[in-house]
């Protein structure tokens, strides 16, 4: 079995789908000959054809609107949006147009769009280009939210995404591209290819919707996703604390039943999130926890995230989570 990183599985994830099924295609701003800024797509175009790889115009409106359009009409578009801070001006075409298109036809309609697209900081990227926003796409009805944390799942869940019948914006966490991330912050991204984990070469899918359990424990349980589950593992390492480790993997639809039963059986939680604090997604993870383990909890649920700030440059690994605020925030839930 060969080893990818998360570029690599990636890409052989979209070949994998572009060999498969002739409806499928990809595009997006430098996509095509170019290979995409982060080489995702390097080398599809001269496979596949500049009728099925092919680059746009810098207009994310437009590349989300003609999505929408070849959706409706019998393909199944993987549209590329550079950066995810790049999204925003295609919100209302996703939210207002994508995500409603299914419930505003009865049903008669759906619009099967892979929105990929790399988020998350941690390769210096400054305010314009390392931002976290999943949490404006798991508050729409009608689209699946995924964000990968490993190559195996990448691959497996963008098959999976790119055969749903409903749409999917899949966030790529860009600091994971070529290597694995342990939490220290002296580890800046190598700009080369790095193999981390095993992958098949050929077709298998991961299932949406469906967490999972990356280490087992009894004694607290901490929830994340994306980058966060390397440095919340490299954390709980550290600390020696019997701490069950969950990945969302997807966020919406959320795995709440994985969630619970292990929340019930610590009796403790830790939600660790790169996005901002306020309105981050975690906190909708606490206030479900709240509702459905209540009588469970032997502490608060504890929080570890992004300040309320533009995503800085010079701080940036003052902004991110670490393995010293995990594992301040682990020792306060077992302390309490």
């Amino acid at each position: 079995m060969p080893k990818m990183n998360m570029i690599h599985a990636v890409r052989s994830g979209l070949e994998v789908m572009l060999e498969r099924d002739p409806s499928v295609c990809v595009f997006g701003e430098d996509v095509g000959y170019f290979g995409g800024v982060f080489r995702a797509t390097q080398g599809l175009q001269s496979k596949f054809g500049p009728r099925r790889v092919f680059d746009t115009p810098l207009a994310e409106g437009g590349i989300i609107a003609i999505a929408i359009g070849m959706g409706i009409n019998g393909l199944r578009p993987v549209p590329e949006i550079q950066f995810s801070d790049y999204i925003f001006p295609a919100f209302d075409q996703i939210t207002n147009e994508l995500a409603k298109l299914r419930y505003r036809s009865g049903g008669e309609w759906s619009a099967p769009v892979t929105i990929r697209t790399p988020c998350g900081g941690g390769i210096r990227g400054g305010l314009f280009h390392s931002q976290s926003p999943e949490a404006y796409f798991t508050h729409t009805p009608g689209l699946c939210v995924v964000m990968p944390s490993n190559p195996h799942d990448a691959k497996g869940l963008l098959i999976s995404s790119i055969e749903s019948d409903d749409p999917v914006v899949f966030f790529e966490p860009k600091r994971l591209y070529r290597g694995p991330f342990d939490g220290n912050p002296e580890h800046v991204p190598p700009w080369r290819d790095q193999p981390t984990a095993e992958v098949p070469d050929g077709y298998y899918s991961t299932p949406l919707g469906k967490a999972a359990i990356v280490r087992g424990g009894e004694e607290v349980t901490v929830v994340t996703w994306g980058t966060m589950v390397h440095v919340a593992r490299a954390a709980i390492d550290e600390s020696g604390v019997d701490a069950e480790l969950i990945d969302l993997r997807t966020l919406a639809p959320l795995d709440l039943p994985t969630i619970t039963t292990s929340v019930e059986k610590t009796g403790r939680c830790v939600v660790v999130h790169e996005a901002p604090r306020t309105c981050g997604f975690g906190a909708e993870i606490v206030a479900l926890l709240q509702q459905h383990c209540f009588w469970s909890l032997e502490a608060p649920i504890g929080r570890v995230t992004g300040w309320d700030t533009p995503f800085p440059h010079a701080q940036e690994w003052q902004y991110m989570p670490s393995r010293e605020r995990i594992n301040r925030a682990v020792r306060s839930a077992l302390a309490a």
